[in-house]
């Protein structure tokens, strides 16, 4: 029995060696990792960057809006396209407002406000032909933040990451191993195994009164009443544009962690999560309070909203987790009981756009679908038109004139007649 006993003990003693070796060599491997070091400029050097330029050709386009006539198309981190598109069958290039550091923006009467890394920009645009910076809030977005890390004020602006040439190797240890993949921050730079320098940003706007403009469902600003409502991370920063020349923060409201998108509709904002759909109520503007909260399953959400009903695609990806791409329908007669009441098998969607019953939803790469909504419970089975040619990211439905941006372009479609779709004219992007 003394033997067995050793025995047993000695091939446990064995095993654990073994294991341990193994461990410590893997410890001793050399990986090799790309370092990126951040790139800083001051608040000063900032504000000089911005100006009127000429026209732009389109490139990397982000966020569609729409008022009194005039597209304002974002370029992802750059800035604004300003269109004439009085005349949609020709729409006409004016000018591209180079702001560094943009990714959304809302207008109230003549004013443009528009985000700059951390800063909130505001310009008069009542001479489209001479648009001027009128005023700024300084670090409004102070949860801004770049490949998961926050910047750090003391050192400026975080508005690039560069790679260092001289620096490859890294000699992992143990405890410093992250399986994820993600960002290792030491020594004053980042480095990934796999992660490309991408920046973490917010996006877009949604229509709300007469004196604003229209935008598209992918937004994370808009205005409703005499307030600007930002997403920064998780939190939302409020703006009062009462006098819209001087913008004035107001309050930061936490929200929620994965909010992507919102969407105003009288007292009420409809935030579009991955995990959900948030009603808030804004009666008292300053002071958002959560009516009720639609669940699904992790997914990329943006949502539009029209009569009894809201209207929320579901995408999965990287970014967004989940397996689930499809268009709910959700009615919100009651606001505190939101209930699900169809679901469309999609491919891919992102944006979409709602008018008067005839649904437009950006299906990624297999186009733009056009769905009579007027019967929601038949939504999925009247299809009124198909573009499956482009790959499409976000529209505006308005009075008759649809105006999408894809991964190629700006496409304008007359819907006059529901049945009778025409396409108007297109914008080709650089490639």
């Amino acid at each position: 029995m003394k033997i067995d006993y050793f025995i047993r003990s000695s091939a446990i003693l064995l095993i654990t060696l073994l294991c341990f070796t193994r461990c410590s060599d893997q410890c001793k491997v050399t990986t090799t990792y790309t370092y990126y070091e951040p790139v800083y400029i001051t608040s000063a050097q900032l504000k000089a960057q911005v100006e009127v330029q000429p026209p732009h050709t389109l490139k990397e386009l982000g966020r569609i809006y729409f008022k009194d006539g005039y597209l304002f198309i974002n370029e992802k981190g750059n800035g604004i396209h300003v269109i004439d598109n009085r005349n949609p069958s020709s729409p006409q290039a004016i000018s591209f407002l180079h702001i560094p550091g943009n990714y959304d923006l809302a207008i109230a009467n003549q004013t443009l406000y528009a985000d700059s890394y951390v800063d909130l920009v505001a310009f008069d645009i009542s001479d489209i032909t001479n648009i001027k910076e009128v005023n700024r809030i300084g670090s409004l977005f102070n949860h801004y933040q770049s490949m998961g890390m926050q910047v750090a004020s003391e050192k400026g602006i975080l508005v690039n990451w560069q790679v260092n040439e001289n620096v490859t190797v890294y000699k992992t240890e143990c405890d410093q191993q992250q399986p994820w993949g993600g960002i290792y921050y030491d020594r004053g730079f980042a480095l990934t195994q796999s992660a490309s320098a991408s920046f973490s940003s917010k996006a877009a706007i949604a229509p709300s009164g007469t004196t604003t403009g229209v935008g598209g469902s992918m937004a994370r600003f808009t205005i409703s009443g005499n307030h600007l409502y930002a997403m920064d991370g998780g939190n939302l920063d409020i703006v009062e544009v009462s006098s819209p020349p001087r913008p004035v923060a107001k309050k930061e409201v936490p929200i929620a962690w994965d909010m992507e998108t919102i969407f105003p509709r009288d007292n009420h904002l409809f935030f579009g999560t991955q995990t959900g759909m948030l009603i808030y109520d804004i009666q008292n503007a300053e002071s958002p309070t959560l009516v009720s909260r639609y669940s699904h399953i992790r997914s990329c959400d943006p949502v539009v909203v029209e009569g009894d009903y809201a209207y929320v695609t579901l995408r999965s990806g990287s970014a967004c987790a989940g397996f689930t791409n499809q268009l709910e329908v959700i009615d919100i007669s009651n606001l505190t009981t939101p209930t699900l009441v169809k679901t469309c098998a999609m491919t891919g969607p992102y944006g979409l756009g709602i008018d008067n019953g005839t649904l437009f939803v950006c299906d990624g790469t297999s186009g733009l679908r056009v769905l009579d909504a007027r019967d929601v419970t038949k939504v999925c089975d009247k299809q009124l038109a198909s573009y499956s040619n482009i790959h499409a990211l976000d529209i505006i439905p308005y009075q008759g004139i649809a105006m999408m941006i894809g991964e190629d372009g700006l496409y304008q479609y007359d819907y006059t007649n529901p049945a009778d779709i025409k396409l108007l004219s297109t914008l080709a992007l650089q490639k």
